[in-house]
Order: C-alpha cells, then structure tokens, then sequence
C-alpha cells in the first residue's frame, strides 16, 4: 500500500485496514511457524504497512494539536 493511499482514508478506515492487516501478519507468522509460508517477504511489506499507518495517525495529531497562526 503506498503512502498516497494511506494518506486518502479516513479515520475510521484506517483504524480497519491496521487491524486487518496485523490480522493477516499473525496468520503469515503461523503459517511461518508451521513451514507453510511461501512469500516470507509479504510479512515485511505488511511490517511497513502497519508503519505507514501509524506514521499516518502520528502525523495527524500532530498537525491537529499545531496551533493555527494566521497574519
């Protein structure tokens, strides 16, 4: 997922789709456990995912508590 899209979603969805994906990494980590994993790159790229999310929601509360200057 790239950082535009990220940066398009709401809230809401992005609240949904971090817990979707930490979902699907814990199932990719069960599925390493058990040696059926085939792509052991998807979990890295669903790592960074997670971290783009939550750069996402850092960078919004941040921009929210900025207190607006205008001259």
């Amino acid at each position: 997922m790239k950082i535009k899209e990220i940066r398009e979603l709401t809230e809401q969805e992005l609240r949904t789709k971090r817990r979707d994906i930490k979902q699907e990494l814990f199932h990719l980590r069960m599925q390493q456990q058990a040696g059926q994993l085939e792509k052991s790159s998807q979990i890295r790229s669903l790592r960074r995912d997670v971290a783009r999310i939550e750069s996402t929601f850092s960078q919004r509360r941040i921009a929210a508590a900025a207190p607006t200057t205008s001259k």
